[in-house]
């Protein structure tokens, strides 16, 4: 691997569909990985009584959310070998879009600068394993909904998607590495 676009690997796709259990796997498994933003940010936001949750200001969260994957991003480049990532800055231009909201010129600009591996990861709804929690308050219909948005945000960029099997995460995992070609 010749630059970090190409040992960043990203693990996308909506709400409930075993991303993070798949990075809690890789991270056991010896690689680095990121922490999503989405719950990072829900719980310090929760915890200091912040505004940027998104059930009160979604414009508010998506900078939030930027800003913490950029944060990840500029913070794996010290890491040596692949890295694999809980979501990526388009991930921002996605939530935007399904929000409704306008994407301001700057994520844009850093969709198009920080860039992964030109093959993403992508969870598809798996409505077997969905549920909601205190931080994942979205419906299934909801996450199928964000699902659809990111294909389109990563398609647009020049990605090529790779859709998880429904399957165990151990498969998941050797599927990942596999496809990686880490193996």
């Amino acid at each position: 691997m010749q630059n970090d676009s190409d040992r960043f690997f990203v693990l996308t796709g909506g709400p409930g569909s075993g991303k993070t259990t798949l990075i809690e796997a890789l991270r056991s498994a010896g690689f680095a990985t990121s922490v999503e933003a989405g719950r990072g940010i829900i719980r310090d936001q929760s915890a200091i009584g912040g505004p940027a949750l998104p059930w009160h200001d979604r414009a508010l969260f998506a900078e939030l959310m930027l800003s913490w994957e950029l944060r990840s991003y500029q913070g794996s480049i010290e890491q040596k070998g692949a890295v694999f990532f809980d979501r990526g800055v388009p991930d921002t231009l996605g939530y935007l879009r399904l929000s409704g909201l306008p994407v301001p010129g700057h994520v844009s600009a850093a969709a198009d600068r920080f860039r992964y591996n030109a093959r993403v990861f992508i969870a598809p709804p798996w409505p077997d394993i969905f549920a909601q929690d205190e931080e994942r308050k979205q419906t299934l219909d909801e996450a199928e909904r964000t699902y659809h948005a990111l294909v389109g945000v990563y398609t647009e960029l020049g990605y090529e998607l790779v859709p998880l099997p429904l399957a165990p995460v151990e498969t998941r995992l050797r599927f990942v590495l596999a496809e990686a070609g880490l193996v």
